[in-house]
Formats: C-alpha cells, sequence, structure tokens
C-alpha cells in the first residue's frame, strides 16, 4: 500500500500544490511552523479518521478560505484507487474511487496508516481512555465492523445509565435493569474477546521492537486488564457471564453512583517496562519508546490483516533518539512508504522533502 500523489487545497497553510512521495521512506524536512505535520496530518485524513491532533474540521481549512480539499491516487488492495475529501465547516464529504460517500466511517479501511506524534505519548501518560482509545482505533482500520460494534455498546451503556439515574426517583425501574445488564454483557463480551485477541497480537511485535530500539537494555510488556478477569481462553459467552456477573454484583453501585462502574469502557491495557508500570516509573525516553514501538506494532498487525503493508506517519520522532535509535529505526521499516518529520537535515536519508512557509521545494537551498 503506498500513495502516488497527493494534492491539497487550501489546507491549513499548505500552498497548493500535487505532492509525488518516493515509495519507501520519505523524510520531511524544515523549521518550526513551517506546515510538516500539517502535510503528515492530511494523509492521515485518508483513512477516514479525525485530525490526530483533535482539532475541528474547520481549523483544517487555511485562513480567508472557505473549503478545503485533498485529493490522493493510491495503490491498495492490488489496484490503484483515489479518494477525495472535501472539508467545508465543521463537515467532511468523501468519494471513493468516484463514488460518494454518506459518511467518512464508509472509507475505514480502504486505505490504512499508522501515526506516531508526540501527542501519542498520552497513550502512557494518560488514564485507561486513552489506551483503550488505541486498541479500538487499531481494530477498527482492521475490522471496519468493529466500529459499529462500538457504536452499538455506547448507545446501549448510555440507556443503562440513563435508567440508574431515573431509579432513585422511580424504584419500579429497577425490574428492568437486568434486560439492560444483557444487552451491556452481550455487546462488552464480543468487544472484549477482540480486544484480548488482539493484545495478544500486538505483543508479538512490540516486544522486539522495543528491544531493538532500546538496544536490548529493557524488556516490554503488555497485558489487557478485564474489570472481569477475562482472558485469551474464555469464548465470547464465558466473558459474557463474568460480564453479567459482574454487573448485577454492584446493581447498588451503580444506583448509587448514577452510572455503570464496571464493563469494557473500564478495560485497560497495561504497559509495562522491566515489570514496572511504564506510567509510573519509566523515564521520558522508555515512554517514548514504548509508545513508538506499540506504534510499529500497530502497523505490523495491521499488515498481516490486510496482507500489505499500511503507510507509516511518523512526526517528530527523530528528535528524541540517538544516532544509534535513528538508525534501527530507519533500518526496520524498509519495504514500506513511511513519512518522517524532522527539523534537522543532518539526518542520514536518502529521499529528503523541505518544506518552507507550507511549501514543498526541491532542495534545502530553494
Amino acid at each position: 500500500m503506498y500513495i502516488k500523489s497527493i494534492h491539497f487545497e487550501n489546507y491549513r497553510n499548505l500552498k497548493n500544490a500535487v505532492f509525488i512521495p518516493y515509495n519507501g521512506i520519505n523524510v520531511i524536512c524544515g523549521d518550526n511552523a513551517q506546515g510538516k505535520t500539517n502535510l503528515i496530518e492530511c494523509i492521515w485524513l485518508l483513512t477516514g479518521g479525525r485530525s490526530f491532533r483533535g482539532s475541528k474540521d474547520s481549523e483544517l481549512i487555511a485562513f480567508d478560505s472557505q473549503s478545503a480539499n485533498i485529493k490522493a491516487e493510491f495503490y491498495a488492495g492490488g489496484r490503484d484507487q483515489t479518494i477525495e475529501i472535501s472539508i467545508r465547516g465543521n463537515h467532511r464529504t468523501a468519494v471513493l474511487n468516484d463514488v460518494p460517500k454518506n459518511y467518512m466511517s464508509q472509507i475505514i479501511g480502504v486505505f490504512c496508516a499508522v501515526i506516531f506524534s508526540p501527542h501519542h505519548l498520552t497513550l502512557i501518560k494518560n488514564g485507561p481512555e486513552e489506551r483503550r482509545n488505541f486498541i479500538d482505533g487499531a481494530l477498527c482500520q482492521i475490522k471496519p465492523s468493529y466500529a459499529a460494534r462500538l457504536t452499538k455498546y455506547r448507545r446501549v451503556l448510555n440507556e443503562r445509565n440513563a435508567l440508574l439515574k431515573d431509579i432513585p426517583r422511580h424504584r419500579e425501574l429497577e425490574d428492568t435493569l437486568d434486560i439492560w445488564d444483557e444487552k451491556l454483557a452481550y455487546e462488552g463480551a464480543l468487544i472484549a474477546r477482540e480486544r484480548i485477541s488482539y493484545t495478544a497480537q500486538l505483543s508479538q511485535s512490540a516486544i522486539p521492537y522495543y528491544q531493538g530500539i532500546s538496544g536490548g537494555k529493557e524488556q516490554l510488556s503488555l497485558a489487557y486488564r478485564s474489570g472481569c478477569d477475562a482472558d485469551f481462553s474464555m469464548s465470547p459467552e464465558e466473558i459474557k457471564q463474568h460480564l453479567l456477573q459482574k454487573l448485577r454484583e454492584r446493581h447498588n453501585d451503580d444506583i448509587d453512583c448514577g452510572y455503570t462502574v464496571s464493563g469494557v469502557h473500564r478495560d485497560d491495557l497495561t504497559v509495562k517496562i522491566n515489570e514496572r508500570d511504564a506510567k509510573s516509573f519509566g523515564s521520558q525516553g522508555q515512554q517514548r519508546s514504548a509508545v513508538l514501538a506499540l506504534k510499529l506494532a500497530e502497523a505490523a498487525v495491521l499488515g498481516q490483516a490486510k496482507d500489505e503493508t499500511p503507510v507509516i506517519l511518523l512526526d517528530d520522532v527523530l528528535s528524541e533518539l540517538d544516532a544509534s535509535r535513528q538508525e534501527y529505526l530507519l533500518q526496520k521499516l524498509p519495504s514500506r512508504q513511511v513519512f518522517i518529520t524532522c527539523c534537522e537535515s543532518s539526518v542520514n536519508a536518502e529521499n529528503m522533502i523541505y518544506l518552507k512557509k507550507g511549501k514543498i521545494l526541491p532542495s534545502k537551498e530553494s
């Protein structure tokens, strides 16, 4: 899978242009605030996801413009394909291979990419929600139907939480709680099974990646932590029964709190370095290396599922790595298309692209 060309118009500070990248590693170099991250973000939007920086769609449009447009030609699924994305206000529309799509979710899984940026350090630093979102986002690219499963679970959860808020005023409603327990446990079991399976696959790639990044000095370990003690050996039905039991045990707690205190919406991915929690005990460098290993492993698992390698987007990753780790990273990413941004032009790479004031330049001197 690789991009053949990408045309952007009125996108942030990027000057309107057609960018034809190399099939291998593309190092995008320039000073701060020149548009490097904007270019990476522009490519990421082709996956159907939102900005990895948390920006609103309206913020992606250049000043003094009413809309922005992106059009890419790429190779995937054994053939040439196209995606066109139009952004107007806080709304995006997409056209895939000349066929308009009603929702951006309908293009998820066609063009696949994995993104790392300094923002993703929150994967380690923040709470469980960040790590659940990481797993869920990765699974949505592998199985677009998983997104619908998540939506259904959240809908059931919201309905159950609304009921919990009403019960103190209408105690007769408590009898209907078992119905929502069944629905939530059923949907939750399917999600938990997918997450547990994915974590096992992720570990197989992330552990050797981290060993390489750390020079073999440290050991990474991952585990899916379920509130109902679900594990890889359980079937969805067995997980459902565990979830159901936990929900029923905590009816009083749920009613007192007014929300569901247990379930897959509270599970976590534990990340440890040398058997110690990376969030609490990992250094800045260890946390960065762990997230990078997770992202590279995400790409490996996605590549196995799709039977083709996804595009890898690495924003500002080299600045925190010494020369040996930079070399390891560049050597581990052959035979795939990679976009790496950096401020230093001293990086030892063959394919360099320079950005200045949003304009792509043919050379550093231009």
